[in-house]
């Protein structure tokens, strides 16, 4: 009830003030994950036994939320500048842990090739293992919260998980290649607020199920029906989420504000033109193909 109305008035005025679509497009798709895993949390309360279905759209749209905060920043680099010409005078930028013993990627257009590459993996990986997890459900073989070699979840969790990694992982070696050129539109607090958002839910997700998998939540709450713990354990992560939520829409309004786009003499498209711009996802289907 609080963190809907917030999103939805940043969303709507960024399209009042639809100034920089190249901008703004991905800024709304970002701070449509706030209304999303807000509903979605919101729906899993009231029907906790099939929230492994409405997780499904939550899922997915954080591998997009990652795609459409990469898209952001080098949009944004390119509008100042020629990115990779800039690039190519810069020395290479040396791999953090665990990939410090790799050679470091030629500076200018592969670059930015690899990193983009790191990050749409990511953005196929994580709806086909949403796929194939509801698949698993179906069939009665994806054994949520269960750490055993017999079921798909833990293999789903650890290939998310990697994919995940290396997206953010891009994601950082790329912010360490344009520190100085990012510093104006302050990315550090648009990176924390996309990666809180990901990061907490997902891990969130996993502390609670090994706590099923140990038997603490059934020892806090005294029960053994394993319907009823996993209807609990469901509820819990969604109750955490949409408390969470409201923290995420305070963030988002501070760290993503429409106002460096009121600009009362540029020219604006429509509303309608801004709500349909955010809806096409050919830019989406480029990038994959190229890649």
């Amino acid at each position: 009830m609080m963190a809907l109305p917030i999103s939805f008035w940043e969303i709507t005025q960024h399209m009042v003030h639809y100034t920089k679509p190249s901008l703004q497009k991905h800024i709304i798709r970002i701070l449509w994950m706030v209304p999303i895993y807000a509903l979605n949390a919101w729906l899993g309360l009231v029907f906790p036994y099939q929230s492994i279905y409405v997780d499904s759209l939550r899922e997915c749209y954080e591998a997009y939320v990652i795609y459409n905060f990469m898209v952001y920043l080098l949009n944004y680099l390119n509008s100042e500048m020629t990115l990779e010409a800039n690039l190519e005078m810069k020395p290479p930028v040396n791999h953090l842990f665990p990939f410090c013993c790799l050679s470091p990627w030629e500076m200018g257009h592969e670059f930015v090739h690899m990193c983009k590459h790191g990050i749409l993996q990511y953005t196929v990986v994580r709806p086909v293992t949403t796929f194939f997890s509801f698949v698993c459900e179906l069939a009665g073989v994806y054994g949520e919260g269960e750490f055993r070699g017999n079921v798909a979840f833990p293999y789903m969790i650890a290939i998310n998980n990697f994919s995940q990694f290396i997206a953010m992982y891009c994601l950082v070696l790329f912010y360490r290649a344009n520190k100085e050129e990012l510093k104006p539109m302050q990315p550090i607090g648009k990176f924390l607020c996309i990666k809180a958002v990901v990061f907490f839910s997902f891990f969130q997700g996993v502390l609670i199920n090994i706590l099923v998998f140990t038997g603490v939540i059934q020892s806090a709450f005294g029960i053994s029906d394993d319907r009823t713990i996993k209807g609990i354990s469901n509820r819990l992560q969604d109750f955490l989420i949409c408390i969470e939520m409201f923290l995420a829409a305070v963030a988002h309004h501070y760290s993503f504000s429409y106002k460096p786009y009121v600009n009362m003499l540029a020219t604006q498209q429509s509303c309608c033109a801004a709500f349909l711009a955010m809806w096409d996802v050919s830019d989406v289907q480029r990038d994959i193909k190229e890649h």
